[in-house]
């Protein structure tokens, strides 16, 4: 047939097929299959799936395709993003779906990133970390070698951790390199904190000391106590130093001249750990911005004001059993807003502005585990064997790490935490540096590093 009868024919035919009820319809198409061959079936299956398919991503306006795609879990929503190139564009730029991805993973959301396309980004690299972290893969470990007697006092702020140990020397290490980058001749050191410029020890010796880090001087000392000092805090805006004892006192200093300013009294058993912190709640006895000192033993916590007004008595005493049938774990987290603590009931934490206990967490055998940092979102644990992390929104262990056979220490200044801001949400630069510090029987320092991004 000629292409120009075929034309005038098929017009005629499609008049007449529209005419046709729909059972005719079908019937007409059943006749017509029935005559085609293998050629006309695949054609006709072909075309068929083109026609029967519907693309609602596509079809539907972007504010809805937005609304069904958050019902979807964000593996799913990774599938779909393989289905075609609009599929991947529409999900990419549902930038609220991968946020919510990225906080239930525990990940920090910074609102002010406004580019969609960051957010998915974003969240395949916290699964991945996530997914190191729970197979017990997102750590490393290294030494620091340099003491020639047991170290007893770690403390760490920004990339430096600084060593005291029983061969009468204090270092300085740079943890990315694992450089000593200053030494400097001391007493014995059971506690250390430094800054830019000075290093302070509490000592066996009963006494604290101020040092000079560039000459290695000794810039003030600090003497009254009768029992060895097991912990320090100081503030150069209050020109304070406080100090803990084995002499059950804590004492209050002046920083500048070495002057005994005040002695606290009240606990009954050494006091191993001292912090100097701004209060960031309102309650009776207390406002924000006022400095609040904490005191702890091996039962109980103490609360003081402390600033220009020197004289000071106990706001308040926290413990976990009235009969000291319990005792404290060593370590102690205070932020200004919450205090925490552990023992062998579980992991205690306390409203500063109530003094109210908020909850208690007890994970499976916690008997042995003590506390080395506490944040929004994770807390970091340990025990003899093993360095833990808790996600703290369900009080499930999410991870952990062997550690080797470290000195043990039941004042805790053998040990500590290193970075802590990821404790309140990991944020893809926060998870870096360490984790980790103890010192070990050959006097070396075991270092546990969070491992590079994969």
């Amino acid at each position: 047939m000629e292409k120009k009868d075929f034309e005038a024919w098929l017009d005629n035919i499609s008049i007449t097929f529209l005419s046709l009820t729909d059972l005719q319809k079908n019937e007409t198409l059943d006749h017509l299959i029935s005559l085609s061959g293998a050629v006309q079936l695949r054609h006709l299956s072909n075309n068929l799936e083109i026609l029967l398919k519907r693309d609602f991503l596509k079809l539907l306006p972007l504010e809805l395709s937005f609304y069904l795609l958050k019902w979807l879990d964000p593996q799913t929503l990774l599938t779909c993003c393989l289905v075609s190139k609009q599929w991947n564009k529409v999900i990419s730029a549902c930038t609220e779906v991968w946020q919510t991805a990225c906080k239930n993973l525990g990940w920090q959301i910074d609102d002010s990133v406004q580019d969609p396309r960051h957010w998915k980004k974003v969240y395949l690299k916290a699964i991945l970390r996530m997914k190191q972290l729970k197979d017990h893969e997102a750590f490393e470990t290294s030494s620091l070698i340099g003491h020639s007697a047991r170290v007893y006092a770690l403390y760490y702020k920004d990339g430096l951790l600084c060593t005291g140990s029983d061969d009468l020397s204090a270092k300085l290490w740079d943890v990315s390199t694992g450089q000593c980058i200053y030494g400097i001749q001391t007493h014995t050191c059971a506690a250390v904190k430094f800054d830019e410029e000075k290093l302070v020890t509490g000592s066996f010796d009963n006494t604290v000391a101020c040092w000079e880090w560039s000459s290695g001087a000794k810039t003030q000392h600090f003497r009254g106590h009768t029992g060895a000092v097991f912990s320090v805090d100081y503030n150069d805006e209050l020109d304070i130093l406080v100090s803990g004892s084995a002499d059950f006192t804590v004492k209050v200093w002046a920083l500048s001249t070495g002057t005994c300013l005040n002695t606290l009294t009240g606990h009954t058993e050494w006091v191993t750990k001292v912090v100097l912190q701004k209060c960031k709640v309102k309650s009776l006895m207390h406002s924000p911005g006022d400095y609040i000192l904490l005191s702890a033993d091996k039962y109980e916590i103490k609360i003081w004001p402390i600033g220009r007004e020197i004289n000071c008595k106990c706001l308040k005493t926290l413990s976990v059993s009235e009969d000291r049938s319990i005792s404290l774990q060593p370590r102690l987290h205070f932020d200004g807003k919450y205090i925490v603590c552990s023992s062998a009931l579980g992991l205690y934490q306390w409203d500063f502005a109530s003094y109210d206990i908020l909850r208690v967490i007890k994970p499976p055998d916690f008997s042995n585990v003590s506390l080395l940092g506490f944040g929004e979102i994770f807390a970091l644990l340990f025990d003899n064997r093993y360095l833990y992390i808790m996600d703290l929104r369900t009080e499930k262990l999410i991870s952990r790490w062997p550690l080797p056979e470290y000195r043990k220490s039941k004042r805790g200044s053998s040990f500590l935490a290193g970075e802590m801001s990821w404790l309140n949400g990991l944020n893809g630069q926060n998870d870096m540096g360490l984790v980790f510090a103890t010192s070990m029987p050959d006097h070396s320092i075991h270092l546990v590093l969070w491992k590079e991004h994969g």
